[in-house]
């Protein structure tokens, strides 16, 4: 197959990331308007997702993962890809007999009784067949597609490419995006889910966590016949969570089950320890007595104690308005980039936690949500994986609450499961919630009345500080994009010269190419130490 070429599968990656680049500095130096700017990433998104599907493979998980990176990619282009779907065509099974016979050392008819040829599910990773076991037991075995192991490096060669040339040349808002971080973040989760078995360990860590609950199933892993690259597990039968139809045919409360859900899961997003990251609807099947059984443990979140420590730290800050301790707890939680200082996010958080909600009411909505964008996006914040994973967990849990309970509120089906995790016998949480309830207005009212006082020049101050940022900021890309402009003239100067063997002006064009690449270079570096300085609160 041709998308299995490697020299091609890179070529048509690279050819399509330079394209992006060339387009998005063509834009930005003919000062086309935001909507302008917005429609080009809808396009650049759309190939995106087109090229993948083409490719297939692992670059389709690189296109899952980057849709959950809002924080990060402009909105048209994740619009485009948010709904990338995993399902390419399952391979001959005479290569996925071959990758069985030698994972298991020995013909596949020496450890099952019979094996369906045919895939029940098949993804850019994995591949899904029924069998049964020599002792009678039904099972489902997944294998990973025969090319993937080939494909990794050479899409992994491709992104680090593709990385190093962002780092340095693409056109991003604001200069704050850590590539180098992303890209290990994306190699570290694919390397995870292409590793069958640690998904078998997280398997068996998932059932022994939840043993004893009746309404919860994780299927039953069978590590004789596990490996890296086969998982082999029970057969388990369900409907998927979200057939409404199915539901009622059970007879089954859909508020009730709504709440059951948001019980299984929200100890999973609180408390220490690892979360199921893709709980979507395929992923959680129930069973007629209202059981939900837990699919697919390839990405999974983790929470370490130190995670919940610096949390409870945060959370206290904030409550008791200690935002120097708030914003040392964000950047112990990986939310600040490195060498930035915590210094730089406390007016910020200050901003937010004293903001009077009679007052917020009465603003415009439109205005402050965008001063409030540009604002973030001038400090030098990140989101770990492991909390944009949170996040991802939560906001599909929560659609498959309203789809469970469509005439239910949110906040109704939360409560009792909040509660019942308050009181599951950790004294730290009722200390939160009396820490909460000694912070709020009634019991903080001379302290309040200050903080409104001071909001006007602070935020004035404030507003002045980011105005001056921004316009060195602008000083500084508007040279790099007159030295863009005169790489561009010499080289095209250049390969005229050359074509009509005029030796003068090739030379001289290449000259002033060469003259433009050092000035971009210098501009560019000048700029990185000012945002370094201003990252670690040495500027305002």
């Amino acid at each position: 197959m041709k998308s299995e070429n490697k020299l091609w599968r890179m070529w048509k990656v690279l050819s399509l990331a330079l394209s992006i680049v060339v387009r998005v500095y063509w834009y930005r130096l003919r000062g086309k308007s935001q909507w302008e700017k917005e429609k080009l990433w809808e396009q650049i998104g759309k190939e995106f997702k087109e090229t993948l599907f083409e490719l297939n493979g692992v670059l389709i998980k690189v296109g899952q993962l980057l849709s959950i990176r809002e924080d990060l990619l402009p909105k048209g282009f994740i619009n485009q890809i948010q709904d990338l779907v995993d399902h390419v065509p399952p391979s001959p099974w005479e290569k996925i007999e071959s990758v069985l016979e030698r994972e298991w050392g020995g013909p596949v008819s020496s450890m099952v009784l019979n094996i369906d040829q045919e895939a029940i599910a098949s993804a850019s990773i994995g591949e899904v067949y029924k069998a049964t076991l020599l002792d009678g037991t039904q099972a489902a075995i997944k294998v990973q597609r025969p090319e993937i192991p080939s494909l990794v490096k050479t899409d992994f060669r491709t992104l680090s490419i593709i990385i190093w040339f962002a780092r340095h040349f693409a056109p991003m808002p604001k200069g704050f995006i850590n590539f180098k971080m992303l890209y290990k973040e994306l190699k570290q989760v694919i390397e995870q889910e292409l590793d069958f078995s640690k998904e078998m360990s997280t398997a068996i860590s998932f059932k022994q966590r939840f043993k004893g609950h009746a309404n919860v199933k994780i299927p039953t892993m069978y590590p004789e016949l596990c490996t890296d690259k086969v998982l082999v597990m029970e057969w388990v039968d369900g409907v998927r969570l979200n057939d409404r139809k199915a539901i009622g045919l059970y007879g089954l409360n859909g508020q009730k089950l709504a709440q059951e859900l948001f019980r299984l899961f929200l100890p999973q997003w609180l408390d220490p320890g690892i979360f199921h990251a893709d709980p979507h609807a395929g992923n959680i099947l129930l069973q007629p007595d209202g059981t939900f059984v837990l699919l697919d443990y390839g990405m999974i979140g983790e929470i370490s104690k130190r995670d919940s420590a610096h949390f409870q730290n945060l959370l206290e800050g904030v409550l008791l308005k200690n935002f120097r301790k708030a914003s040392e707890a964000l950047a112990e939680l990986g939310f600040l980039l490195p060498d930035a200082s915590p210094k730089t996010i406390e007016p910020v958080l200050k901003e937010f936690v004293t903001l009077d909600m009679e007052q917020f009411k009465q603003m415009d909505l439109i205005s402050v949500k965008k001063e409030i964008n540009e604002m973030v996006k001038s400090l030098p914040v990140q989101v770990p994986t492991r909390f944009i994973f949170l996040g991802r967990s939560f906001a599909t849990i929560e659609g498959l609450v309203h789809t469970l309970s469509p005439d239910e509120e949110t906040l109704d089906v939360v409560k009792p499961a909040f509660m019942d995790w308050v009181k599951d016998g950790n004294t730290n949480k009722w200390e939160l919630l009396m820490k909460w309830v000694s912070a709020q207005p009634l019991f903080q009212t001379v302290q309040k009345v200050r903080q409104l006082l001071d909001m006007p020049e602070k935020a004035l101050e404030q507003k002045e500080h980011h105005q001056l940022n921004e316009f060195q900021f602008k000083i500084f890309e508007g040279q790099k994009k007159h030295a863009y402009v005169i790489i561009l003239a010499g080289c095209l100067g250049g390969f005229s010269g050359l074509a009509f063997d005029m030796e003068v002006v090739w030379k001289g064009s290449f000259a002033l190419a060469g003259f433009g690449v050092a000035g971009y270079w210098m501009i560019a570096t000048r700029q990185r130490n000012w945002l370094k300085k201003l990252k670690n609160g040495q500027l305002y």
